[in-house]
């Protein structure tokens, strides 16, 4: 599981960026919208955009148009089963596709790039998908609509969502990451209109060349107002002014997290607990006191140096944060913080604790206990191999590494993680930049809990409360081209 990496992601460090994202959070209900001031092409159309997943192998909708009453209506959604779904309904399945293809990576950006041109002469060309640069042709189901058929998209009478399911889906909001959402009005483009192989042989994003149509829009989330304007998080930057107006969202959930720039979250995929929220940036601990429950982050390494923050808002009955190896990701049934290799910072005691078994551990004396709300920094050296833990800003043990090479295994990817007993609650950050997290908010420049000073690393990637140790790098692709 190594470096989860598997989606849309560049290690390029060239060519086009993307600059921001958009946090769309689930349980805040929060999403865009819009509605056109007049019908656009009603048979012709081409939505691209970049989204990472924060859930999965449940309904996420990502893209909604709605008719009155809830029960037509056009959508994008992550199916169940992680496979993509378009689907026009209109009192019948008047167009649908639903991939083969299953996108489960929450570590990955994936381009999605949906046409509808149903004037097309062809039946199979009058919907088309491409994922990652590639034309899907493999579905679960298919069926195509008859010639001139319109969607609801582009409809002046229907509000379009981005985030939101519809009245009858609402608890299936989208929840992730999304980047670069263009909306072409009356044209019919490839997935190479927005995006081009590297020489990794990696789908990267490419500078739009595109038209957009008198209803076409951009969203490039640059903008951190609320309003439904050029200031906005929703600013259409197509020329058009099709802006679009935010629901609970606020300047902390633009991020730049991005395509040409993927930062690490925590990952479901390597976790027991029940419970990451918040752009995966949020864990939650046993509800007991059975066994510990915990995540690891969606990228490791293996060389280079690293930094992390962590903020446990409850520390519960016990709290470890560290890094763990590879193989232990898997060695999730019991105690998270136990298995051989699993090198950590115990709260309670402040002690550091080494796994050894799975279900035992070497713990002995090293730094200052910590409480809700302090803020553990983790600095990895995996070129000398050496552990270091921080309290606020103060590196512990008077600077003598808590772990050195006798504990940590050359040659082999480790991951940051964190475990916990009886709701421990912890955030992560990985240099993910601001946005807000509920109460335990890094990177917000207002409030309790939030980032006072904004420290980048050496390279200007990232925002962390304390000064990034000289030599450490915030945990992000562009950074793992250089440094990793």
């Amino acid at each position: 599981m190594a470096f989860l990496i598997g989606g849309a992601n560049t290690l390029d460090d060239g060519g086009y960026t993307i600059d921001n994202s958009l946090r769309i959070n689930d349980a805040d209900d929060a999403y865009l919208s819009f509605t056109p001031g007049s019908d656009g092409d009603l048979d012709k159309w081409t939505l691209s955009m970049w989204v990472k997943r924060t859930v999965i192998s449940t309904y996420d909708y990502t893209f909604t148009v709605e008719d009155s009453g809830g029960g037509n209506n056009t959508v994008i959604v992550f199916y169940n089963d992680d496979g993509v779904r378009f689907e026009h309904y209109d009192g019948s399945q008047l167009g649908m596709l639903t991939t083969n293809r299953k996108l489960k990576d929450p570590s990955a950006w994936y381009h999605i790039v949906f046409v509808w041109d149903t004037g097309n002469g062809t039946a199979g060309n009058r919907q088309r998908m491409y994922i990652n640069g590639v034309e899907e042709t493999s579905f679960a189901t298919d069926t195509n609509p008859s010639s001139g058929r319109v969607s609801f998209v582009n409809d002046a009478s229907h509000e379009h969502w981005i985030g939101r399911g519809s009245t009858q889906s609402e608890a299936n909001n989208f929840d992730g990451y999304l980047a670069e959402v263009a909306f072409c009005d009356g044209q019919a483009y490839a997935a190479s209109d927005f995006g081009e192989t590297d020489d990794n042989g990696i789908w990267i994003p490419k500078k739009l060349g595109v038209t957009f149509g008198s209803q076409g829009y951009y969203l490039e989330f640059k903008q951190t107002g609320t309003s439904q304007n050029a200031s906005g998080i929703g600013a259409d930057t197509s020329g058009n002014a099709n802006h679009w107006a935010v629901t609970n969202l606020a300047a902390t959930d633009v991020t730049t997290d991005t395509p040409t720039n993927n930062f690490a979250t925590a990952n479901p995929l390597a976790s027991n607990s029940s419970a990451i929220a918040e752009g995966n940036l949020l864990t939650t601990g046993d509800t007991g006191t059975n066994h510990s429950l915990g995540a690891a982050s969606t990228i490791g390494f293996k060389s280079g140096k690293w930094y992390a923050e962590f903020k446990p808002t409850d520390v519960g009955d016990n709290t470890y944060i560290g890094i763990q190896k590879d193989e232990n990701q898997l060695s999730i049934a019991g105690d998270y913080q136990y298995p051989a290799g699993n090198l950590s910072y115990n709260h309670n005691s402040g002690q550091k604790i080494k796994g050894t078994d799975g279900t035992q551990a070497d713990e002995s004396s090293y730094g200052n206990s910590y409480a809700n709300n302090d803020i553990i920094g983790v600095a990895i050296d995996m070129d000398n191999r050496n552990l270091y833990f921080y309290k606020n800003g103060t590196i512990q043990n008077s600077g003598t590494a808590a772990f050195t090479s006798s504990d940590i295994a050359a040659d082999t990817f480790y991951f940051f993680f964190t475990a916990g007993y009886n709701d421990s609650i912890v955030y992560h950050n990985y240099g993910n930049p601001p946005f807000a997290i509920s109460s335990g908010n890094f990177g917000n420049a207002a409030g309790a809990d939030s980032i006072a000073s904004g420290n980048a690393d050496a390279n200007g990637y990232g925002n962390f409360e304390y000064a990034v140790p000289s030599g450490y790098y915030s945990l992000c692709t562009k950074n793992l081209a250089e440094h990793g």
